[in-house]
Formats: C-alpha cells, sequence, structure tokens
C-alpha cells in the first residue's frame, strides 16, 4: 500500500507504517502524478482534494487530519466511492486557548474587566460549542448564533443581527462555505462590519473568507474603536499586510496548532483507516505524547483570581509570541512573504493546551476552584 501524506502531519510513521511506503511531500504542492498510484491520501488544510487532483488515480481513501472539510470535494469524492474521514474536535481546544489568550491581550491593552464585556460566539460546533462552554463557565455572559444547530435542535440561540447589536466580543467558529442556506463566506461583509458596536473586538479563528478582508481594513483605518484578532486570511498563504498591521494579534492559522491537537487529529485519522480496512488498531495516541513541560502550576487561596486566569493560561500558551514571528515574516517580496507563512506552520514549536493542567491551590477557595475547573485544569 502506498500512502501520500502532507509532510506537516505529524506521526506518520508511528500510526502508519505498517501500513505501506509512505511518501511525504509539502501540502500545496501535492499534484494528481503524486497521488496516481497511492491507495491513501492524508492531507491538511493547504491541499485541495477534488476531481482534478484524484480522477484516474488508485486513492480509495482520503484522510484530513483538520476539523474543517472545506478543502475536500465531498461530492465528488462520495461519488467517486471513495472512504474519507476528518478529524472533528481534534484541535477544538487549542482554539479555545488561542481565544482566551487573545481576551486576556486585548483587556490588558484597554484596561477592561472581561467580566463586563458580552461575547457572541458564531458557530457552535466542536470548537465554538467548546468555547461557550469554558466561557459561560468562567462566568461571562454568552450569546450564541449557529443557524444549522437551532434548525436541527432548537434551542437558546440568537440572529447574527443580535450579536451585532448586542455584543462587545464576536468569536468566530463557522465552517466556510459559499453554497447552502446559511452561506458564511463574507458572512462578516462590509455592512455588518459597519454595524458593529463601539469597541467591539472581533475575533476569527475560523477561515479567512468568513470575514470580507479588503472590507474589514478599510473599516478598521476609519475606526480606531474597533479591535480585531486574525488568526486567518483570504487568499492565504498570502496575506494583506496593511490589514495585518491594523490588527491587535495577527497569527499564521495557528490557533489549533497545539501539539496535543495535531496529534489528535492524525490519531483520529488512524482509526477511521483502521476502521476502513478492517484493522485491529495497533497505535494509541497516549503512548506517543510527550510530558507536558508545565507539569504542575500551584497557588495560594488568596491569589487574585484575575491574575491566576492570566498566569494559568499563558504558562501554556500565550498568542503574543505567535503575533511577533508573523509580523517579523512580512517583509520582502509576496513570494517570500507566503514562503514564510508556510515555514512557520511547518516549523511550529511546541505548545501544549490548558486542558488538563494539575493545578493544586494551597488552602481553601471556592472562587480558585471554580476558576480551575472553568479553564479545564484539574485542581489536585
Amino acid at each position: 500500500m502506498l500512502i501520500v501524506a502532507d509532510e506537516n502531519i505529524p506521526l506518520i510513521e508511528e500510526f502508519f507504517a505498517d501500513f505501506g511506503e509512505i511518501r511525504r511531500l509539502p501540502g500545496r504542492q501535492i499534484s494528481r502524478a503524486d497521488v496516481h498510484d497511492a491507495d491513501v491520501l492524508l492531507v491538511r488544510s493547504v491541499t485541495k482534494v477534488d476531481r482534478e487532483l484524484l480522477e484516474g488515480s488508485a486513492v480509495r481513501f482520503v484522510g484530513t487530519c483538520t476539523i474543517g472539510t472545506d478543502h475536500l470535494a465531498l461530492d465528488y469524492i462520495q461519488q467517486a466511492g471513495i472512504q474519507w474521514s476528518s478529524a472533528p474536535g481534534c484541535n477544538a481546544r487549542g482554539v479555545v486557548d488561542y481565544v482566551l489568550g487573545s481576551l486576556l491581550t486585548l483587556a490588558e491593552i484597554e484596561g477592561v474587566d472581561l467580566t463586563r464585556r458580552t461575547y457572541g460566539v458564531i458557530g457552535a460546533g466542536e470548537v465554538g460549542g467548546r468555547l461557550v462552554n469554558v466561557l459561560r463557565a468562567l462566568g461571562l455572559n454568552v450569546l450564541v448564533c449557529d443557524p444549522v444547530r437551532q434548525a436541527c435542535e432548537g434551542g437558546d440561540y440568537v440572529t447574527l443581527e443580535q450579536i451585532i447589536e448586542q455584543c462587545d466580543v464576536l468569536s468566530l467558529h463557522t465552517p466556510l462555505s459559499k453554497t447552502g442556506d446559511y452561506p458564511t463566506w463574507h458572512l462578516l461583509d462590509q455592512q455588518r462590519l459597519e454595524q458593529l458596536k463601539p469597541g467591539t473586538w472581533l475575533i476569527n479563528a475560523s477561515r479567512g473568507p468568513v470575514v470580507d478582508n479588503a472590507a474589514l481594513r478599510e473599516v478598521l483605518t476609519r475606526r480606531e474603536d474597533l479591535q480585531a484578532v486574525l488568526d486567518v486570511w483570504e487568499g492565504e498563504p498570502q496575506v494583506d499586510v496593511e490589514l495585518a498591521d491594523l490588527c491587535v494579534l495577527a497569527t499564521p492559522h495557528i490557533a489549533g496548532y497545539s501539539l496535543d491537537g495535531k496529534q489528535r487529529g492524525t490519531a483520529q485519522v488512524y482509526q477511521a483507516l483502521c476502521d476502513f480496512l478492517g484493522h485491529t488498531p495497533q497505535v494509541k495516541l497516549a503512548d506517543l505524547l510527550p510530558a507536558p513541560w508545565l507539569a504542575k502550576v500551584e497557588l495560594n487561596a488568596d491569589s487574585d483570581p484575575g491574575w491566576a486566569m492570566a498566569m494559568i493560561c499563558r504558562g501554556v500558551y500565550d498568542p503574543r509570541r505567535d503575533d511577533a514571528d508573523f509580523r517579523r515574516s512580512l517583509i520582502g517580496s509576496v513570494q517570500e512573504q507566503k514562503l514564510a507563512f508556510d515555514a512557520l506552520r511547518k516549523h511550529y514549536p511546541i505548545r501544549r493546551e490548558i486542558e488538563g493542567l494539575p493545578v493544586h491551590i494551597e488552602g481553601e477557595s471556592v472562587a480558585l476552584n471554580q476558576l480551575v475547573k472553568a479553564l479545564g485544569a484539574v485542581p489536585v
């Protein structure tokens, strides 16, 4: 069996070596010729998997080690009788950590108490749903917009117009679609961006074109009251440098790039391939993940909860480092910037997740205990 895989997928050999030959290639460069004789194709979000790539090939299983599937032409893949799998929820916690770090940075810059803001989460799937749970556990006021889930399940959802009218913070976590009942391409267009409340914080860690980047640049140029955090960009790896300069935080599509999330994605696709082939899984992710560098946090019971939250979140992950690395890359020609964008993702440093972090509180503190649990850490 021949497996063609994006070179940036971690633990490929550890999980898939027993199935046959592995050929690793840059994800953006995987071509029709590369997959012609392959039985299995493993990708991340930068590889467009469609008829043009697959037609006439031997591929019978496509796995994307990502939450999103907008880079997969699923209609064609299913029509061709090719089995496929994604990794829903694999990096959800990493994105939650990214949003928490971004909120801490925005609050610090503006001197704002996070408890005094109203949060709007747009898209309540694997990522957005988990973010909603964390924010509400922290005691924050959260409104949720997800028309797809609302249509299927009912529940306590609001419209996008209500989010824009009532919320001080908008965090986007929708899939990308141009068609269907609820298209999300340029969901936040010029008109909706103009309607944002004074002082709104906008965070996009979903897909770049969910926000009209040209319109956002124009609006931010005129409205200094708005603050933006962008991890995703229209046309990436090419980035609107002027827009990046206007953002409080700008990063190269790495919100979910925790080591745990990336390796979890590989494990999920490995399980799916085993199911497809009728094999019993022989490899377990728990045996491959290294011990986290931050083994434990100890707090005194009289610690200020706000300080404790910032210390725990930033002790695990601080997005300002990624922002600094990204801004240093936005120099030279467009081609040099595009190469630098992919290099930052390919050589991304080890980053872990807050969830599961052991935290010991010396003494009794109901507030700290609730905070630790809300963040997903574990009181010990």
